[in-house]
Order: structure tokens, then sequence, then C-alpha cells
């Protein structure tokens, strides 16, 4: 009787980009979008009145183009890297939200993450909970 061979000790995760993922791409996808020409127009043009809220604005647009990216690779490696931008930008959302309400002055402009992302209908503040969520049922079996 022929050996079987033997079982991988680790399963292929599930795909980050499938099933409801899918929709969770196409959301940061659309944020990538939306803050990186927020962030380049505000940048281009009118970067001397506030630069704190602008060089957020462009941190704010690599952490979703890199959430995205990583949301949608398939692979232990991009599976960690979507961790990272989730809870990043989850991060980010709490402490710029907190500072721009506590301290509207160093805010003259907003950015995506000021007032917890009021002005973006408070989604950058729930996006970041989705992902983190989503990133957990489909995290790499040990």
């Amino acid at each position: 009787m022929p050996e079987r061979e033997p079982e991988p000790t680790t399963a292929t995760p599930p795909a980050t980009a499938s099933g409801p993922g899918r929709v969770l791409v196409a959301i940061y996808a659309i944020f990538a979008i939306g803050s990186t020409s927020r962030a380049a127009a505000q940048i281009a043009t009118r970067f001397d009145e506030a630069p704190v809220p602008y060089a957020l604005s462009a941190l704010a647009a690599v952490v979703y183009v890199l959430a995205t990216v990583a949301l949608a690779k398939r692979g232990v490696a991009w599976w960690r890297v979507a961790v990272v931008a989730c809870a990043f930008e989850m991060t980010g959302v709490l402490v710029i939200g907190t500072a721009s309400v506590l301290l509207p002055d160093a805010f003259p402009d907003a950015t995506v993450w000021s007032n917890y992302g009021m002005g973006y209908l408070f989604i950058p503040l729930v996006l970041p909970v989705f992902g983190l969520l989503w990133l957990r049922r489909t995290a790499p079996r040990r």
C-alpha cells in the first residue's frame, strides 16, 4: 500500500479579496483614489497654508493605497501588511480625530481623518473596524 503524502502544517489562508472582501477592497480603493487626489491638490496648490494637515492627508493616502493592495493580494505576508495598515489607519483616525477636535487651530483645513472622518460620513472611522474584523475572519490557520 503506497504511503500518503503528509498534510501540510499550514493551510493556505482564504483570500481577503473574496466574498465580502471584494466590497472592502473596492471601498478602500475609492478612499485611496480620493485621498491621493485630495492630498496632491492640497500640496500642489496650498501647502504653505496648512502643511501639517496636508501632510497628514498624504499619509492617509499612502495608508489607503497600501491597505487596498494588501487586501487584494493573497498570502500570509500580504495579510500581515493589511493588518498593520488597518491598525495604523484606526490609530490615525483616532489620534488625528481627537487632535482636530481638541486643537482646531492646528487644523485650519480638513484631512480625511480630521473630526473622525466627519467630512466623509465617518466612513474612515468604521472602515478599519470592518477591515480588521474581515482580516480576523480570513486569518491564516496556524
